[in-house]
Parts: C-alpha cells; sequence; structure tokens
C-alpha cells in the first residue's frame, strides 16, 4: 500500500495497478448473460478480441442475499427477487467461467453481494474482490470480505465520504491494498451527473487509495475523461450485442467501444504527465518554425536599424531571434548587410 507521498498502488494477479500504469479496463459482464454460461463464455471471448485484460462478473445466491419482494429497479420491469435467481450462476457453473477466463488469459473478477457468494468466490481463489455500491455501506459483508486478505475495489456510489470512510476504516483494519471507484448509481447517469471531479475528493480524504471510475453513461466518453483527472481503474458494463435482453444491456459497450477504450485510456495515461517545458525533440522544429531578425532590404554601415530595414522572418536557425528584435531596434549597424541576411550581434553597434 502507498502514502500520500508515494501514490499507492497494488497487484491484481500479476497485474500492477496505480496511477504509473495504464489504467485496468475492466469489462464488467455482471449478469448480461442471462444465466446463460455460453453467453457468458462468448463475452469472455470478444473481450479478449478487443485486447483486455480483466473481465467481472456477479456472485449472487439469491437466499442468502435478499429476502422474497417485488420491488423492480427502475432499469428492470420485473422484480430484483425475480432478476437475480433468473441470473445466477451455480457454484459450479462459476467455476467452470473462471477456468475459461483465466485459460483465455484474463483475470477473472467478480462482485458478490453475499456472505455466501463471498466465500464462494475465496474458496475459487479469485485475485481481488469487488464490491458494488449497494454495499459501499454494508460494513458487515465488507469485513468479511477484507478478512480473506485480497485487494478490495470498492464502488461508492449512492455513499458520502462519511459513509465510505467507515468502509475504508474496516478495510484498513484488516490490512489489504485497496481501491475506491467514484460511481453514480443511475441507469443511465446523465453527463452532468457523473461528477468526475469527485475522484479529486476521493484522493483527498484517502491517499491510501488507488483511484477509478465506474461509469454508467451511454458511452465511454466519460471514462476516457477520468483518465486524464487520474483514474487508474475504468469499470464499464460490457455485453457481445446489445440486442441481447437484459436490464442493464443499454448501458453497456460492445466489444469495439471496448477496444476503443482500452487503445483511449492507454494513449491518455501517456499523454497525462509531464510540465511546461521544451523538449530535446522539440529541437529540429525550432530550426525551422523559430523566426530570426533579418534585413528586409540591403542597409549601409551606421544606418539606424528600424522596422523599415529589420523584421523577423523563418527559419530560427539566426543568432538573433525574434524575442530579442526590440533590443535591436534604435541601434545603427555596425557594417553593411545584405537584404535577407540574418544578423548577428556583430553587425550591431552597441
Amino acid at each position: 500500500m502507498g502514502t500520500a507521498t508515494q501514490p499507492p498502488e497494488f497487484l491484481i494477479g500479476t497485474r500492477r495497478v496505480g496511477e504509473a500504469y495504464p489504467p485496468l479496463v475492466i469489462a464488467e459482464v455482471g449478469i448480461n448473460h442471462e444465466g446463460d454460461v455460453a453467453k457468458a463464455k462468448r463475452m469472455v471471448d470478444d473481450a479478449v478480441r478487443a485486447g483486455c485484460e480483466c473481465i467481472k462478473f456477479q456472485s449472487h445466491s439469491v437466499d442468502d442475499e435478499m429476502i422474497p419482494n417485488d420491488v423492480v429497479p427502475a432499469n428492470a420491469s420485473e422484480s430484483i427477487w425475480d432478476i437475480i435467481a433468473r441470473c445466477s450462476l451455480t457454484a459450479e457453473e462459476e467455476r467452470e467461467l473462471k477456468r475459461y477466463t483465466e485459460a483465455q488469459g484474463l483475470i477473472f473478477l467478480s462482485t458478490p453481494f453475499s456472505r455466501e457468494a463471498a466465500s464462494r468466490l475465496n474458496d475459487l481463489d479469485v485475485p481481488a474482490f469487488k464490491i458494488g455500491s449497494g454495499e459501499c455501506n454494508n460494513y458487515p459483508l465488507i469485513d468479511h470480505i477484507a478478512a480473506f486478505g485480497k485487494p478490495v475495489i470498492l464502488s461508492t456510489g449512492m455513499n458520502t465520504l462519511s459513509s465510505i470512510a467507515r468502509a475504508v476504516d474496516v478495510i484498513r483494519a484488516h490490512g489489504v491494498p485497496f481501491a475506491l471507484l467514484h460511481c453514480t448509481s443511475l441507469y443511465p447517469t446523465p453527463y452532468e451527473d457523473v461528477r468526475l471531479e469527485a475522484m479529486h475528493e476521493l484522493r483527498d480524504a484517502f491517499p491510501d487509495a488507488v483511484i477509478g471510475l465506474s461509469d454508467h453513461t451511454p458511452t465511454i466518453y466519460p471514462a476516457l475523461g477520468a483518465v486524464a483527472l487520474g483514474a487508474s481503474i475504468l469499470e464499464r458494463h460490457f455485453v457481445s450485442d446489445r440486442s441481447w435482453p437484459g436490464p442493464d444491456v443499454p448501458i453497456s459497450m460492445t466489444p469495439d467501444e471496448l477496444r476503443q477504450l482500452i487503445e483511449g485510456s492507454r494513449a491518455i495515461h501517456q499523454a497525462r504527465r509531464g510540465g511546461k517545458d521544451i523538449l530535446e525533440a522539440e529541437q529540429p522544429t525550432i530550426r525551422f518554425a523559430y523566426a530570426s531578425v533579418v534585413a528586409l532590404r540591403d542597409i549601409e554601415a551606421g544606418e539606424m536599424l528600424d522596422t523599415d530595414a529589420i523584421w523577423v522572418k523563418r527559419p530560427g536557425t539566426g543568432e538573433i531571434l525574434a524575442p530579442e528584435l526590440d533590443s535591436v531596434i534604435g541601434r545603427r549597424a555596425a557594417r553593411p548587410i545584405a537584404r535577407n541576411q540574418q544578423l548577428r550581434w556583430t553587425d550591431v553597434e552597441p
């Protein structure tokens, strides 16, 4: 784990995550497979082809997770009980999916929504745990998960800094590294409700946390913008085919969008660092792009140098460059100067 002076970073498997490294893009399948392992594997295949490193599912044990209810999510037309009952994978299906994912070279992650689901994932030896926004203030479940000793990635939608702080205290008590993902729990999230600058609040409040974004907007644009503000983890819903059924499918990125997000986030990460100084590599451009002080016409020795006699023109190979024109104006020529000749200091009287 890092400190306030050393940006925090940690390993998920062999993948190092932190500000010094390209953002980890997590393709969040969630329940977009609708309980069909074949569809889940199709999304693994498509994620691999898109160049993805990490794919994430959800682990549900409906009886351990909730009581029977008829609560209908805003982005669905049936109860959350019916959705989860239909979309849950069995322990053996989850094991098979993890084997398949890792055989393709991807990191397998899953979000547990109950104590039983978390323990099942720990038995699978997942490299880290993702905790969703709805569980950000479920401190008993966070304590159960952090006790496994694996890195924790915590989404923070629907929570304030004070409630997040309580979750962080639970995680810190177990000494595990962690990341906090800014998130807005609206499906879809309007751009004006994304509030990317909240990542700065998280970084200031929790300097030992890796910071990222879990995004629910219809496009990859906010996630790309988050990289410019320092996001080290990007999570977005993912689906192979947006014509498939499922409550999260409309806000899910396609394989092409996933590829663009990965490529774009890496490019922005490379472009992000550095200060406003002149690079050595810019010197060849300076030679032709800068302007030098030159004679506009033939000038006689002793003649006053004014803007009718001298001005600035490319290239920047002369001894007296454009910023120094004012230092020459009003002085006299020390010797004859031919038209278009770049002036030297010895051409000018003291």
